[in-house]
């Protein structure tokens, strides 16, 4: 009989256009060889022109999910998404301290489209109990805004920024300067160990659920039993892939191709950009 491959969980919200949220995470976790199973926290109604409505999911009902797959399925990797409310946040942060498996914390509070996914009152929840929880943390340099108050317009401002979220616990900052000019380029330091990533920036406005694609690609790694540093640098290159292979769907901004390694589906450029 077959050993199960490593199992991956997310707690986040869903997209309904398929492009973000759980739909974005399950799509990476098969493509990178894991089993993924999910915690809806929110459903949203939400398309390529942004969204249009979100309704949190009752504590109970996210609590018993998460019983449901942990207690008997097992989690090799948790990763965190949408969360929605402060009560949400301080849920999921309290069923994460029954887990010993790796966790990566995307502090997902605005959509791509600008559209607010987590209330404002929760940001000393995400602040004090989610992000001590986490063996990584993803924010984009918004979120990083939001959470310190750390404005970063150039390259120079990336450790600054780690510094700032470090402060609140995790193991791990991922501070990802995907706004910033020029490459893409990403700082993950744990405080004394620091690791430059780099990526060519393709010219492709189709990148809906890049944030998403790259933290669940992070667990994938780290349930695999890589390093973070390893799995990040995995992740980068899947989620670079990705954005090349974007496409147009709908009227508004398309997503990232999570299929993108598929024998049937090569991106036009590669993640070199060559």
């Amino acid at each position: 009989m077959r050993t199960p491959p490593p199992r991956v969980l997310t707690v986040a919200g869903s997209d309904s256009g398929g492009g973000a949220g759980i739909q974005a995470d399950l799509k990476t976790m098969l493509a990178l060889g894991t089993h993924g199973m999910s915690v809806v926290t929110a459903v949203t109604a939400q398309n390529s022109l942004g969204v249009q409505g979100a309704w949190p999911l009752p504590a109970e009902a996210v609590r018993a999910q998460f019983r449901s797959v942990v207690d008997d399925i097992g989690v090799d990797a948790v990763k965190t998404g949408m969360l929605a409310s402060a009560e949400l946040v301080e849920t999921v942060a309290a069923l994460l301290d029954e887990v010993t498996a790796p966790v990566v914390v995307d502090p997902v509070g605005i959509s791509k489209h600008g559209d607010a996914l987590l209330a404002a009152s929760a940001r000393d929840a995400v602040r004090t109990k989610l992000l001590p929880a986490a063996t990584v943390a993803t924010p984009n340099l918004d979120e990083v805004a939001w959470l310190t108050g750390v404005q970063v317009a150039s390259e120079t401002g990336l450790r600054r920024a780690a510094d700032a979220i470090l402060s609140y616990g995790p193991r791990w900052a991922l501070i990802k300067g995907g706004h910033l000019e020029g490459d893409a380029v990403d700082l993950l330091t744990d405080g004394s160990e620091e690791h430059w990533l780099r990526a060519p920036r393709h010219d492709n406005r189709h990148t809906h659920g890049t944030g998403c694609t790259l933290a669940s690609a992070i667990a994938a790694g780290l349930a695999k039993g890589c390093s973070v540093p390893e799995a990040v640098r995995a992740a980068k290159t899947y989620v670079t892939g990705a954005i090349a292979a974007g496409f147009a769907l709908g009227a508004g901004i398309g997503p990232v191709d999570h299929g993108w390694a598929s024998p049937c589906r090569q991106p036009k450029v590669s993640p070199s950009g060559v």
